[in-house]
């Protein structure tokens, strides 16, 4: 097998990965969901406004991202055609979440969530200002969690785009367990959101508010940063998309041995072996992603087509078998291939 059959789109399956959830908020929970998130305005310090989303995460305090503020002189929070001032902010740039002071804001805030409590395949809501005009809200399931200093990045398949940056990512329930954060360019399009355990110290302590002014040019987030000094799911994400897969598998197996309970450590190192030929440690690695995390939907996928292609049926159809359960789409791309053999 060459290295160009496993394509780096493969690396981590977005939008039309996985089935759309079923479910969605009833009538009056959404209301009340979606009362909690606002548009926000940005006055840049060389002209032009930059626009975002935020979310009332407390009374009178709205979270959004600081690549949304920070080259703010001044920030309005805007929604129903009204508009407040803000007038201080609290800024937390290496996770990009940046809480801003809204004095006699009346607008009640979300009920915040745990995103540590959440699972691959969840059903998530996201809501934001996309495209800068009025409030979206797109369905869909939780694609992977990346462990990032004691909280999870959640990696969703809810479509957002610009606009929409610090809206929220709401769970079945309707409390609030991410903040959208950004997406990857380049094939499949992959979203993430920021986890609500990320705000607890800027919401703790009123000390870290100051004015509203342009944030240091040098400080910027996890995700913004080179891709050499990025979190490892973020360089493994990069590397399989270029198909640097020599590259990948030494990252991947540093990472494995780093993060060993990382499901998407021991998948990354799957895909890499897989695309270099090395089929059985290929297998070994795809056989650990879904030991350590047996809902991890594209470890199944990947388990259950490598080992159809090398005879082992009966592991193939033990894995559809688990897979089915938990992404009907992807469930049928593994019964396709078995149904060919």
């Amino acid at each position: 097998m060459t290295a160009g059959r496993v394509r780096g789109t493969a690396w981590l399956l977005a939008a039309a990965a996985l089935a759309a959830p079923a479910h969605a908020l009833d009538p009056a929970s959404f209301v009340r969901v979606s009362a909690a998130v606002t548009q926000v305005e940005a006055l840049r310090s060389e002209g032009g406004i930059a626009l975002g989303s935020g979310v009332v995460v407390a009374p009178g305090r709205v979270v959004t991202n600081c690549h949304v503020t920070h080259d703010a002189v001044s920030i309005q929070v805007a929604r129903g055609g009204d508009r407040m001032p803000v007038h201080a902010q609290a800024a937390d740039v290496e996770h990009d979440l940046c809480v801003l002071d809204v004095p006699g804001l009346p607008t009640p805030p979300a009920v915040l969530g745990d995103a540590r409590a959440l699972r691959i395949g969840d059903s998530v809501i996201a809501l934001g200002f996309t495209g800068g005009f009025g409030l979206r809200r797109s369905l869909g399931q939780v694609v992977a969690l990346h462990p990032l200093d004691d909280a999870p990045v959640i990696q969703s398949s809810n479509l957002f785009n610009s606009g929409a940056s610090g809206g929220g990512l709401f769970d079945e329930h309707g409390r609030l367990v991410g903040v959208l954060t950004f997406r990857m360019r380049g094939g499949e399009a992959h979203y993430f959101s920021a986890p609500v355990q990320w705000l607890a110290p800027m919401l703790s302590s009123a000390a870290r508010f100051e004015p509203v002014a342009p944030l240091p040019r040098e400080r910027v987030a996890f995700w913004q940063r080179p891709p050499e000094s990025q979190p490892a799911f973020l360089r493994a994400a990069h590397l399989a998309q270029g198909g640097r897969w020599h590259e990948l598998f030494e990252l991947a197996s540093r990472w494995t041995r780093d993060a060993a309970l990382d499901a998407t450590s021991w998948y990354a190192l799957g895909l890499a072996a897989e695309a270099l030929d090395r089929q059985p440690e290929a297998l070994a690695s795809y056989e650990r992603a879904v030991a350590v995390d047996p809902r991890h939907a594209q470890g199944w996928l990947r388990l259950g087509l490598l080992s159809a292609r090398l005879g082992f049926v009966h592991k193939a159809r033990q894995a559809l078998a688990t897979l089915q359960p938990l992404s009907d789409d992807l469930a049928r791309q593994l019964a396709a291939r078995l149904g060919a053999l």
